[in-house]
């Protein structure tokens, strides 16, 4: 992870953390590595979300983008995905999304693609970071003045194309689908009613209604009980749910039952598999898909490749590979053969083209894997431990001793998020009770050698405070092997990545 960049683009408090002077400097940079062997005016697509702070960095990335002569196109509010859909059909030479994900509204963030419709390169994104932090001087000089200054301009057909696009996927219409859909009081708010309704399919929308401060507050594909409950008292036949930006995506079937990432990638490969589209017969997947996709991958003959957390490294081996189905169990899925990225609502409407060919009720497509149980507790640190934890002997020692209990019957994975100051501890096994006291005894332990100010050093279980204990889920099962449904509920989706890997 860069001095600015993490697994998916600059993130932080908007403005304080990640400044408008920050946010001026990245289009500066930006402008000047992408557009080197540009020779012509160079021109840069910028979508956002629906947080406060969206406008105002997207007013200071456009001032650093025009002083370096660029134009800009700005989107409006769209997903993450019609931006990198968009800026290959404009032929644009660059795109950017203004947002933090499935962060709560206080953060922001920048996302930069390339011309081709891919998020750029850890390369690409160390020599913007080395314009802006070690030779500010270059960017200076290449300001071109006030002879050349960009132009800013307004696509008014952004939102309609990229819905078009999604729509072509399918050749069928979605017409008898009951779906219930949660936006998240984010990008998705703008495009959803016309693209499902626009397929046939009857629509009930919820957090659809964004006032800047509420995207992703106690709803979309980070908080899925509220569409839970919703599916079962409209009696739909599926509920769907996005994140901030609409890049991932996750489910509910008609009983409430969440269906994450693994699953959704499950009842895509084979899918893709019986129609003879899956390329190579494989899936990439990244190491924190649960232990029950590999078994279904082996059953059902399907190669599983497993990459770095992050939807862009996910990319990186699709392309390398030469594969078209790619995810993570945090709902960020790549169609290949029709988007460069995650887009959470192409995820949708290729679930519900399946619910309806195959005629079958969303509860037997999400019987198609076993889901073992997972944990995960996320532990705040401050900026100074970050990777200084991994080399504390007691922290290694800790896991150690608890990967060899668990032996080959689970497994231990302990990392830094890409995209929050948090180390994310998770454990997966068959007896939920004993990864559960796994994960609270490696977490105390970072707590405890990785003290934080703003919460005090805690070395026992009975410390952590009840909004951990949320984010944590039960901690004291009655059984120590749950149901499926309670499996489910051991994690609530995160943005691992890569985040997301939208970490």
């Amino acid at each position: 992870m860069g001095r600015l960049f993490g697994t998916d683009g600059a993130r932080g408090v908007a403005i304080t953390e990640l400044t408008c002077e920050m946010a001026m400097q990245i289009g500066r940079a930006a402008a000047v590595v992408l557009t080197r062997k540009s020779h012509h005016k160079p021109k840069f697509l910028i979508g956002k979300d629906t947080r406060i702070s969206s406008d105002v960095l997207e007013s200071a990335l456009i001032a650093g983008l025009c002083s370096m002569g660029a134009d800009a196109v700005t989107l409006g509010v769209v997903p993450t995905p019609a931006v990198a859909f968009l800026v290959k059909k404009r032929n644009a030479d660059a795109g950017v999304m203004i947002s933090a994900s499935h962060n709560s509204y206080e953060f922001n963030g920048i996302k930069l693609f390339s011309g081709s419709g891919y998020k750029l390169s850890d390369d690409i994104e160390e020599e913007i970071e080395r314009l802006i932090f070690d030779n500010p001087e270059e960017l200076a000089q290449a300001m071109t003045g006030f002879k050349n200054v960009g132009r800013v301009s307004r696509d008014k057909n952004a939102e309609w194309d990229y819905i078009r696009s999604v729509m072509k996927t399918i050749d069928h219409d979605l017409a008898g689908i009951r779906v219930a859909i949660d936006c998240a009081n984010g990008s998705a708010s703008t495009t959803v009613e016309r693209l499902f309704g626009g397929l046939g399919a009857t629509v009930y929308l919820i957090n659809c209604t964004p006032n800047g401060i509420n995207i992703n507050d106690r709803c979309g594909s980070t908080c899925m009980d509220g569409l839970a409950a919703f599916v079962k008292e409209k009696k739909c036949h599926i509920g769907v749910a996005f994140d901030g930006d609409a890049d991932r995506c996750l489910a509910v079937d008609e009983t409430g039952a969440i269906l994450d990432g693994d699953k959704l990638i499950a009842i895509f490969a084979r899918n893709m598999r019986d129609k003879g589209i899956l390329k190579k017969n494989t899936a990439v997947v990244t190491v924190l898909t649960n232990l029950g996709f590999t078994h279904f991958a082996k059953n059902n003959d399907i190669n599983m490749i497993s990459t770095k957390v992050g939807d862009r490294y996910i990319v990186e081996q699709m392309l390398a590979g030469g594969y078209n189905l790619g995810g993570e169990q945090s709902g960020h899925i790549i169609f290949h053969d029709y988007a460069t990225t995650g887009d959470g609502q192409l995820t949708a409407v290729q679930l519900l083209s399946i619910l309806k060919r195959q005629e079958r009720k969303a509860s037997e497509l999400g019987s198609i894997m076993e889901r073992y149980p997972q944990v995960m507790i996320n532990v705040k640190i401050l900026p100074k431990w970050k990777e200084a934890w991994k080399n504390d002997a007691e922290i290694e020692k800790i896991i150690s001793e608890n990967q060899k209990k668990l032996g080959s019957s689970g497994r231990i994975l302990v990392r830094e998020s890409g995209t929050e100051p948090l180390i994310r501890v998770m454990i997966e096994g068959r007896k939920f009770r004993l990864i559960n006291e796994m994960a609270l005894e490696i977490a105390d332990k970072i707590k405890e050698r990785c003290p934080d100010r703003e919460q005090e050093a805690v070395s026992k279980k009975n410390d952590v405070s009840e909004t951990e204990q949320q984010e944590q889920q039960p901690q004291e099962p009655v059984t120590e092997e749950p149901s499926e449904q309670e499996a489910q509920e051991t994690q609530k989706p995160e943005e691992t990545a890569a985040e997301d890997s939208e970490e």
